[in-house]
């Protein structure tokens, strides 16, 4: 595991299979963040929902959207 921080953010990540582990606080941290991203640089796209314990699982028949955003910029 190789310690690594961008964007304040402070991540290991495996050098064997490059997966992501961070604390909690971090991974937080990256939300509110990527929220700020599409709130500030990208007008087109809405910021991330809470989650609250009340909210139902999303419809599967609508297709997934691929969109750039913050998290692709910084792990990408």
């Amino acid at each position: 595991m190789q310690e690594q921080s961008r964007a304040g953010v402070s991540f290991a990540q495996c050098s064997k299979c490059d997966g992501i582990f961070l604390d909690r606080s971090d991974r937080f941290e990256l939300i509110e963040q990527e929220n700020e991203w599409h709130t500030t640089r990208a007008p087109g796209t809405a910021p991330l929902p809470r989650i609250t314990p009340d909210m139902a699982a999303p419809p599967t028949t609508q297709p997934q959207r691929h969109t750039r955003s913050f998290l692709d910029a910084l792990f990408g």
